[in-house]
């Protein structure tokens, strides 16, 4: 089936009616298919881009292809954009920052094409457009300000949506601040298009049980309540296992869909990721019994065994529905529930 048969405003009714019926699966990390390539560094543009994995796009379109197909292969439903870090703020770390637009637009179609060629009528499969957490914080490290994290994103996010991303994916976060900035942009961009994609937001829980902004799952939710999310999740930094008391908290206070993306555990000291298919998909699978999430996948160290995997025991599993429950919730670090019973709430001056 051709792209060009399918409408931008199609494939979004599909994305949010498939979302309804059943768990759909994302793909699994980027990098670790990308190991198994024999890449040199003349693939990545010369010795000075090795390790830029956004600029294979440019340099090796049919390397990026072939991860999208290897997770297609293993029965995906959503394979996710190559440009992790391709805000120009980034990309200026390698001399590439100008060349923003064209390689997310560039992944954005590539990505798109290869889906096509997997469609089936009744089932198409989706773009995520994926957006890095930068390496900037402006909560931790300075370095950027808001405006100007707010132009970082929106070029980014301008070449994926001309690219045909299905939706825009804000993943890793790990600075509640620097989500906001993202989610600005990209109103600001679909303003000025007249048109729209879903949006979906994934963080990344420390083993210290915070974003290492500070923020819990909790306080986080409460900071996005008031957005149409197409899903909130999490994704990286643990294995599924770790993420069980968070993915709990999520399923039972979000109004959105739950999505759990975990690394195939923790890196040893070799830096090595040890947990199987078998085991990240026993945990997985134990969320979906318990009616936690919506959509799932894999990061770091998760390779085409484990979305195989997960393709099999989602099979026929319905999505829970987000809770509809009215909740008061306010946050910084910490999240607060503003009930009956928690009478009187005295709102500190300084944020008032």
């Amino acid at each position: 089936m051709s792209e060009q048969k399918v409408s931008r405003a199609q494939r979004t009714a599909a994305l949010l009616s498939a979302s309804r019926q059943r768990i759909l699966v994302l793909d699994g990390g980027t990098g670790t298919a990308l190991q198994t390539m024999t890449i040199t560094a003349e693939d990545f543009g010369g010795a000075h881009l090795e390790g830029c994995n956004e600029n294979l796009v440019l340099t090796r379109p049919d390397v990026v292809a072939k991860v999208h197909e290897t997770y297609l292969d293993a029965g995906c439903d959503i394979v996710e954009t190559n440009t992790f870090g391709a805000t120009p703020i980034v990309l200026d770390e390698y001399g590439l920052g100008a060349k923003a637009y064209e390689i997310n637009k560039l992944a954005s179609e590539i990505a798109r094409k290869t889906c096509a060629r997997y469609d089936q009528p009744g089932k198409l499969h989706f773009v995520a457009g994926s957006i890095g957490p930068t390496t900037k914080s402006l909560s931790l490290t300075g370095g950027v300000t808001f405006d100007e994290l707010i132009t970082h994103y929106y070029e980014q996010c301008r070449g994926l949506f001309d690219g045909g991303a299905d939706y825009f994916l804000v993943e890793t976060c790990n600075d509640t601040r620097n989500v906001k900035a993202a989610l600005l942009a990209m109103d600001k961009l679909f303003e000025e298009r007249g048109e729209k994609v879903p949006v979906a937001v994934s963080a990344t829980i420390e083993s210290t049980g915070t974003m290492l902004g500070g923020q819990s799952v909790e306080a986080l939710l409460a900071a996005l309540m008031h957005r149409d999310l197409l899903y909130l999740g999490l994704n990286c930094a643990t294995g599924p296992e770790f993420m069980t008391d968070h993915i709990r908290s999520l399923a039972k206070l979000s109004p959105f869909p739950v999505a759990c993306v975990p690394n195939a555990g923790l890196p040893d000291e070799d830096g090595k990721y040890l947990e199987t298919p078998e085991m990240v998909t026993k945990t997985v699978s134990h969320f979906a019994d318990k009616g936690w999430v919506g959509f799932v996948g894999g990061c770091c160290g998760t390779h085409s065994g484990h979305i195989r995997a997960l393709v099999a025991a989602m099979k026929d599993r319905k999505p829970p529905t987000p809770t509809t429950e009215k909740r008061n919730l306010l946050s910084g670090i910490d999240h607060l529930e503003v009930t009956d019973e928690l009478r009187p709430v005295i709102v500190g001056e300084r944020t008032n």
